[in-house]
């Protein structure tokens, strides 16, 4: 079983920056591979990053790619959005993902898909507003 709790997201200008965290307990206590997606209102979830257990690989959607940058802190198990440049095209519930820690390493082909993940947070809100 594994518990995400995520936290940062709230109101900014469009060209403004957030940060989102999430942290993640799992009974195993094996450090995970973690990603996040986002949904905004009448569209599908969509990825957004992921990062390994390592942090040695990253992988980003091609409408996030050098304005959003994935992180984690393994003493903390702890993932970041660090998120700059914002668009109101970014307005969305942005969600926390972990696979199982049972389950295959994510892979640039896999990362994206959210069938690769069992373990969701309750997602934080983004308003970006122009």
């Amino acid at each position: 079983q594994v518990h995400l709790v995520e936290s940062g997201g709230g109101w900014v200008q469009t060209g403004g920056s957030l940060r989102l965290s999430c942290a993640a307990s799992a009974r195993t206590g094996t450090t995970l591979s973690m990603g996040w997606f986002r949904q905004a209102p009448g569209k599908e979830r969509e990825f957004v990053a992921a990062i390994t257990w390592d942090g040695a690989n990253t992988y980003y959607a091609d409408s996030v790619k050098g304005r959003f940058t994935i992180s984690r802190d393994n003493r903390q198990n702890t993932e970041y959005l660090q998120m700059n440049n914002l668009k109101p095209d970014d307005t969305a519930v942005y969600y926390c993902a972990v696979p199982s820690p049972y389950g295959p390493a994510l892979t640039p082909n896999t990362a994206g898909s959210s069938s690769q993940y069992d373990y969701w947070g309750q997602g934080t809100q983004v308003t970006v507003y122009s």
